[in-house]
């Protein structure tokens, strides 16, 4: 249990004039300000998440 696979997201672009659907997904990854970065555990539905937002995150293995 203690080797999980994380991943670690950095926002680097703004959610203004974006959908709705997109700024709730960022804020499901605990993100939501410009360069906040958070480590996330590696799952599918994290990847999900990532996929929607992909032009608004970073994404570091």
């Amino acid at each position: 249990m203690a080797n999980k696979k994380t991943i670690k997201v950095t926002q680097i672009a703004s959610t203004i004039g974006r959908p709705a659907s997109q700024e709730a997904v960022l804020k499901g990854l605990g993100l939501g300000k410009l360069h906040r970065t958070r480590e996330l555990e590696d799952t599918p539905s994290i990847r999900g998440m990532i996929k929607k937002v992909s032009h608004l995150v970073k994404v570091e293995e």
